[in-house]
């Protein structure tokens, strides 16, 4: 059975005035979709692991038995489909605070503003596309960095917490070339602190 893209939990102008109804209507619907689409005809030609979860195969991604172009192929586009997932997933137009979550980030970069200097910097200063994360490592410790392209934390064995989509078809609609005021913006429609 062919994965399919998880509802949007919200509607596309929910988190208007910092992310606007075209961008998310292009960005789920084009975009995410494309991704879920070129990933699920990866797959057919491995039944084997069309049944499994993206979430795993994207964490095995080296030692799958497919070729070495499919395997670039589906790090790409099924990293797309499960980055995308999360960075749903994470928005709202409410706020849900992890109290859980904050205290860890204040207890690790001394407070939440702290973590957002630093987690707004890694974003506005990756180069090209790409992803900022906040994620555990391997060591249970939460950790700030930014990945090229479609590239996941799941690959280096680390539990993605946050995430923020730099590529430009995020915000390019609305923000132009602003990438850092995109990112200032983002804040607002993030709902975990």
């Amino acid at each position: 059975m062919p994965h399919i893209l998880p509802p949007l939990p919200y509607s596309f102008d929910a988190l208007e005035p910092y992310l606007d109804a075209k961008t998310m209507e292009i960005h789920y619907s084009k975009h995410h979709q494309t991704y879920c689409d070129k990933m699920n005809d990866i797959l057919t030609k491995y039944p084997e692991l069309a049944i499994e979860n993206p979430e795993d195969l994207i964490k095995r991604i080296d030692v799958l038995p497919m070729d070495e172009k499919d395997k670039k192929a589906l790090k790409n586009f099924g990293g797309g489909f499960i980055n995308h997932n999360l960075y749903w997933s994470i928005m709202g137009p409410k706020k849900e605070v992890d109290n859980v979550l904050v205290q860890e980030i204040n207890e690790t970069f001394k407070s939440v503003d702290e973590f957002k200097k630093i987690f707004t910097q890694t974003a506005a200063t990756h180069f090209g596309s790409g992803w900022a994360w906040l994620v555990r490592n391997e060591k249970g410790d939460l950790e700030v960095y930014s990945l090229p392209n479609q590239d996941s934390p799941l690959s280096k064995n680390h539990t993605p917490i946050i995430t923020l989509d730099v590529w430009e078809h995020a915000y390019y609609l609305k923000y132009q070339n602003r990438r850092p005021e995109f990112i200032e913006n983002w804040w607002n429609a993030l709902k975990m602190i």
